[in-house]
């Protein structure tokens, strides 16, 4: 019986997706036929197009677009618009999926309209996601990437795709390893009472608090984002918090990439994906460390800040409507940028290296006014 559920909804989510891909390639014919100019609009993927309201805790479209019209100049893309459609149909149909980077060399089959280079590729991937408001993934295409790693209190609940039998996948029970965050994350199911969930940068930091077993010490589930978090990582860390009501706090680098780059990405979405935020984002996401006042107060070793720091910096003070809504983040930056110092996580081995373990993480998880929203 749960087998043909699901079954059935993945078919109605696939039929419901090539019902949008005909509808467009339709219409593209039909104004052919009647010598009239075939056009595609599609959201305008920027911060610039975005804003934000801390009541619903993303980043929104505005609802600037651009459009692809057909002539002599867009040809070239306009097909490529339509093969990469074209290709998502095929997967959707046979329930096959492509990776991002299957999908660029697949199009080596298209003649005149082959891509030159992947950035290519995933720019019209991503038009086509925003023009219809769905997911690469229920176009048929997947990252690279894997999800992210989880170790700690939490079991998560999956099903074997040929019997339908529930998987119960405990992650205490890793030894040295860990869990893998799959490509889709909507039909997991999740058993916990871990009190906080902790997203972790770097893989380093990650397998040291996991090697020493800071998730049995402090009662959590730990979570490793590898860097910029993946869509399924950030759903995965949604559903997660949201349906268990578990408090989030992002570990991070001391630096512009990871306060915008990476944390900010986790909580409210990106102007890239903010067709999408809505469902990949973690409002409730708390930024603990490393904070600008944290290299001052734990005197940790530092290195300059770039000029791409300094640029970004200034970027996200006059552009950014994240920034731009909360004054402490304000402070922060303005702090960094004063100080031009720059600080990584494993900067606090200077202390030991259980240091974080045994006093960092302790006294910043008992005192919020450190945190950053």
């Amino acid at each position: 019986m749960t087998t043909n559920a699901t079954k059935k909804k993945i078919d109605k989510i696939g039929k419901e997706t090539i019902n949008l891909i005909d509808g467009s390639a339709k219409e593209t014919f039909d104004k052919i036929i009647k010598n009239e100019t075939p056009e595609m609009n599609f959201p305008i993927r920027s911060l610039s197009n975005v804003k934000y309201d801390p009541k619903k805790g993303f980043f929104e479209l505005l609802g600037k677009l651009k459009t692809r019209s057909l002539n002599v100049n867009t040809i070239k893309a306009f097909a490529q618009t339509l093969r990469m459609m074209k290709l998502s149909k095929d997967l959707i149909s046979a329930d096959d999926i492509a990776t991002k980077r299957e999908a660029y060399y697949v199009s080596k089959n298209w003649g005149d309209a082959r891509f030159k280079e992947q950035p290519e590729s995933d720019t019209v991937m991503d038009d086509i996601e925003a023009m219809f408001g769905v997911n690469r993934e229920k176009l048929g295409f997947i990252p690279e990437e894997k999800g992210g790693a989880v170790a700690g209190k939490l079991v998560v609940i999956d099903k074997d795709k040929d019997s339908g039998e529930e998987i119960r996948i405990d992650c205490t029970r890793f030894g040295s390893g860990a869990y893998s965050v799959p490509t889709s994350v909507e039909h997991l199911k999740f058993e916990t009472k871990a009190k906080f969930i902790l997203a972790i940068e770097t893989s380093g930091m990650f397998e040291r608090l996991n090697k020493h077993g800071y998730w049995k010490k402090s009662n959590c589930i730990l979570i490793s984002m590898g860097g910029v978090p993946t869509r399924a990582c950030r759903r995965f860390i949604r559903r997660l918090s949201d349906e268990k009501n578990i408090p989030v706090y992002a570990f991070c680098d001391g630096d512009m990439y990871a306060f915008f780059n990476i944390y900010r990405t986790l909580k409210v979405g990106s102007g890239n994906a903010a067709h999408l935020n809505e469902f990949f984002c973690v409002p409730k996401a708390r930024f603990i460390g490393i904070t600008p006042q944290d290299i001052i107060d734990y005197k940790l070793p530092t290195h300059p800040l770039k000029d791409i720091d300094v640029k970004r910096a200034k970027d996200a003070l006059k552009n950014d409507p994240f920034v731009k809504q909360h004054k402490s983040w304000q402070k922060a930056i303005q702090q960094q940028v004063k100080s031009g110092q720059r600080a990584e996580q494993q900067a606090l081995a200077k202390w030991g290296l259980n240091y974080v373990i045994d006093k960092y993480l302790p006294q910043k998880l008992k005192n919020d006014k450190t945190w950053l929203p």
